[in-house]
């Protein structure tokens, strides 16, 4: 594992586009360690398990404002378990709506198909007409 990691480097190690590091670089999650005598940005082993850490939060719901608040609390600190638990809080909370949304689409959705296999193929589909008519 090399001490320094260019742009394209970090991006490969931690399997993501370096426009993504560029856009976490510029929303100040990630920072260039130092600079080559190329002027490269360079970045440490250290950004790369940020970076890794960055993608698994999202993978299980955490916004990336949530990855900044989970990485350090307003005085730049360790977050406390107060904080993570009142994010994680949110999270399950917009996930119980997002359920919610996703079981009333599902009805709607079964309705439909029941009224689709009800009518001849060959008749004019009233799902799309009712959709038209909203």
């Amino acid at each position: 594992m090399p001490n320094d990691y260019t742009i394209s480097q970090l991006a490969k190690a931690a399997e993501i586009p370096t426009t993504t590091v560029r856009y976490y670089e510029r929303i100040g999650l990630v920072e260039p360690d130092n600079r080559s005598q190329g002027n490269y940005r360079l970045y440490s082993g250290e950004s790369l398990n940020k970076l890794k850490f960055i993608r698994a939060a999202q993978a299980i719901g955490f916004t990336l404002d949530d990855v900044k608040a989970l990485l350090s609390d307003d005085d730049g600190g360790i977050p406390t378990c107060g904080n993570v638990q009142r994010l994680i809080e949110e999270r399950l909370a917009d996930i119980d709506q997002r359920l919610k949304d996703l079981r009333r689409v599902r009805k709607v959705l079964k309705n439909a198909l029941e009224q689709c296999q009800t009518q001849k193929k060959t008749d004019c589909c009233q799902v799309v007409a009712g959709l038209k008519a909203q």
